[in-house]
């Protein structure tokens, strides 16, 4: 039953950590505040590169690789690296949303792996074919993708003043 594990989470920085965070309960959890190796992979999708030849289909990335061990935050820390996330989220978030209580900063684990070993890697430019597929008469090029922001969607009974970030969220 042992073996990585491989979970999607929040991440956020701060000074030269990153940050992750989760239940207690977590199997994950547990296992990476014990300093178990850890390697953390963050990818962003641009685009499907149609190549000529089925063998030279890539895709246009941008990514980044941390290797390393996490360790717990102190619980002296733990709310301040909390309201941090709030504010990668929406900056000024922190100061409208209702701060953890006690008891949901006891029932949540906050972990931190320093910035010793990572690596960035980018693709971004077309196929690649062999000379020889060069003349083939199959569409070549780059499908790029993109990630827009599209109209918030407020909670039904929402009586709270929008704040700005919300309300120029989407393009108009």
């Amino acid at each position: 039953e042992r073996g990585p594990l491989c979970l999607p989470t929040a991440v956020w920085r701060v000074n030269d950590h990153v940050l992750i965070h989760g239940s207690n309960g977590s199997k994950m959890m547990k296992s990476l505040a014990q300093g178990t190796p850890a390697c953390l992979a963050i990818t962003h999708l641009d685009g499907l590169v149609m190549a000529r030849s089925a063998f030279s289909h890539s895709m246009n990335f941008r990514s980044v690789v941390v290797h390393g061990a996490f360790e717990t935050v102190p619980d002296d820390d733990k709310e301040e690296v909390m309201h941090r996330l709030m504010d990668h989220l929406a900056t000024g978030r922190r100061h409208e949303a209702r701060p953890p209580d006690r008891n949901e900063l006891a029932a949540t684990t906050v972990l931190r792996m320093p910035l010793f070993e990572a690596a960035a890697k980018i693709r971004a430019w077309g196929p690649k074919d062999k000379d020889e597929d060069l003349a083939l008469p199959v569409w070549a090029g780059v499908l790029p993708f993109t990630q827009t922001h599209l109209a918030p969607q407020a909670e039904p009974g929402h009586g709270g003043i929008t704040p700005d970030y919300v309300r120029d969220w989407a393009p108009r």
